[in-house]
């Protein structure tokens, strides 16, 4: 989820003979890993998925093993393939365009997937599963995989964005953390935090643009408009950029992130530690404090984000994958009811949180009984989560992502805040109006 990687290039002529082989089928022996369910069963289909991520094969398993039970007339043969994430999407992009090789489904994460939406999409649409119930999902998840009215892939989370509090270090320094609704609160409590424990509010990440682009969303700006036109130096964009480095130089409550992202293990150690009070990330994140930060648990505390002003929004969505049925299929109609089997239907949307721990789209399930039953999540975080992603649902804008995504992630990491926060060699409407130049020169090309 939510990956910084390079836009997708050919890779040479070994990818192509990967791919030419044969039919709707792929060579599992290439894979990181392959699972076979179903294949007990006599008559079953067989339907072949590729994914970058193993968690998400978790899924799949479960979904096919009810649907075999629930459809006995209709049984499924599932086999799933998980490969690296470069060469997964290079070899199904390469498989689309030629034609064949392609599996039945395939995930796509959200920043390659306007890459399969070029032209026209090799995908099936899937509006007849979709329309009878989107009014039922955060619509902006499903806005990510759209292309003039059709819906081509199935999200696998909101991934709304919150902040988490270490509460032991709030109450310390003395400040109520539901008393921060903006965020000039928010700098007002850091000065707190810092002059009553020492401890920094926050960290500031050099090396991962998420963080920044969940601001951003929340003062309704973009790095890109709905045209696919790039607005990376807009004012909204410099006066985020310049809010965080004034965090660190300014009002000094915040520092440079250990390891450049939040995803560092020297972020983890410092973290765990109890050294930063606070940090903003989406809901997915939960899971890397159970895996990294195990002596946090029961000291974190999930809140809405703070607003840019009174009434703004709170939230924002980042990250994602969207699952897809390809044109190469054998089996339309089997493979399309299977996916609104495994990822669209209510069902589904609760195992998205009991099998992945996942904030599940489907938003009319969050108040459902299964998730309100304890597990590793509310023992750590406490019992609000759900209360939170409720009050926040209505505030989470669509993003526009672009095939030139993965470039802004690119000069984030490598240009912007290195020149801005490490080096201070240039302003932030300096360094994101270099980068605009830059990256608009390479979308001319």
């Amino acid at each position: 989820m939510g990956k910084n990687i390079l836009f997708f290039s050919f890779v040479g002529v070994m990818v192509l003979v990967l791919v030419a082989c044969g039919g709707s089928s792929s060579s599992s022996s290439d894979a990181d890993e392959t699972s076979v369910i179903g294949d007990d069963i006599e008559g079953a289909t067989e339907l072949i998925f590729w994914t970058f991520a193993g968690q998400h094969v978790d899924l799949f398993e479960d979904a096919v093993v009810s649907w075999n039970e629930e459809f006995p007339d209709r049984p499924i043969k599932l086999v799933a393939e998980t490969y690296p994430f470069d060469q997964m999407h290079n070899n199904l992009l390469l498989a689309l365009q030629s034609g064949s090789g392609a599996p039945d489904l395939a995930d796509i994460e959200v920043s390659r997937f306007p890459n399969f939406l070029q032209g026209v999409p090799q995908l099936l649409p899937m509006n007849d599963h979709v329309e009878p119930v989107i009014d039922k999902f955060v619509e902006a998840r499903f806005n990510l995989y759209a292309k003039d009215g059709e819906y081509y892939g199935i999200p696998t989370h909101v991934g709304a964005s919150v902040m988490y509090y270490n509460k032991e270090i709030m109450d310390e320094a003395g400040v109520d953390i539901e008393s921060i609704e903006t965020w000039d609160d928010y700098v007002e409590a850091g000065k707190q935090v810092v002059e009553r424990t020492g401890k920094v509010m926050t960290t500031v990440p050099t090396d991962d643009y998420l963080p920044m682009f969940q601001m951003v969303s929340q003062r309704g700006s973009d790095f890109f408009d709905e045209n696919g036109n790039l607005t990376l130096d807009t004012q909204e964009n410099i006066e985020v950029l310049q809010f965080l480095y004034d965090l660190i130089y300014v009002h000094e409550i915040a520092e440079l992130t250990p390891g450049g992202q939040p995803h560092a293990e020297e972020y983890y150690q410092y973290m765990n530690v109890g050294n930063v009070a606070s940090m903003a990330m989406p809901i997915w994140y939960m899971g890397r404090f159970l895996d990294n930060m195990p002596d946090l648990a029961g000291k974190m505390l999930i809140q809405p984000l703070p607003a840019w002003e009174e009434g703004g929004f709170r939230s924002a969505g980042m990250g994602g994958t969207g699952t897809v049925v390809t044109n190469q299929t054998d089996h339309e109609e089997l493979a399309k009811d299977f996916l609104a089997y495994a990822k669209i239907s209510e069902k589904a949307n609760e195992k998205l949180w009991t099998i992945l721990g996942f904030d599940p789209p489907r938003w009319d399930v969050w108040d459902n009984p299964v998730f309100q039953e304890d597990n590793d999540f509310y023992q750590f975080f406490g019992e609000n989560i759900f209360e939170v992603l409720l009050d926040v649902r209505d505030e989470i804008n669509s993003i526009n992502i672009s095939q030139y995504t993965p470039s802004v992630a690119n000069e984030f990491s490598t240009n912007i805040f290195n020149d801005v926060l490490r080096q201070h060699t240039h302003t932030p409407e300096e360094a994101l109006k270099k980068a605009q130049e830059t990256i608009e020169a390479n979308m001319q090309q």
